[in-house]
């Protein structure tokens, strides 16, 4: 497989934050980071605290989405972002607050 089919064929992201992320508009502007980028998805509030990002689209887009997860201009305080990538599922459609 080349780079150019590499980069085409959807990837999912799956990401948990941790830190201050519930109750400060994380899932809101997380929706509107992965709306920007094309992607398609959901964020959702998780019992113990974390946001559990998951993101469907190019590598390259939810790249842009895991390092804005990152970047620390997100509301709330973002401590650690733990990821897994696999191949795109499908099944989504839009990106959700959950």
């Amino acid at each position: 497989m080349g780079p150019v089919n590499e980069q085409e064929s959807p990837v999912r992201l799956a990401a948990w934050v941790h830190g201050q992320v519930q109750g400060v508009g994380f899932r809101w502007w997380t929706r509107s980071r992965a709306l920007e980028l094309g992607l398609t998805g959901f964020a959702r509030n998780l019992p113990d605290g974390r946001v559990e990002v998951v993101a469907e689209g190019s590598r390259d887009h939810c790249a842009q989405l895991l390092a804005a997860l990152r970047s620390g201009t997100s509301p709330g305080r973002v401590d650690q972002v733990v990821e897994r990538w696999s191949a795109a599922k499908g099944g989504l459609d839009g990106f959700a607050e959950r």
